[in-house]
């Protein structure tokens, strides 16, 4: 919230969480995350995320 470059897009909205057994691990999926095809994985959670959230 603090650092200029994401503040204006505060609060945010945690959609998905993993955890990792080493920090190798958790690295190889940062840089699948930031990859094209890791972005449309997160773009299809955030869709479900928002049809979770307009249930009833």
């Amino acid at each position: 919230g603090e650092n200029r470059s994401t503040k204006a897009y505060t609060p945010f909205v945690l959609i998905y969480s993993e955890k990792f057994e080493t920090r190798i691990e958790s690295r190889t999926k940062e840089k699948y995350l930031k990859s094209g095809i890791g972005k449309e994985f997160l773009k299809n959670i955030a869709q479900v995320a928002k049809l979770v959230d307009a249930l009833p």
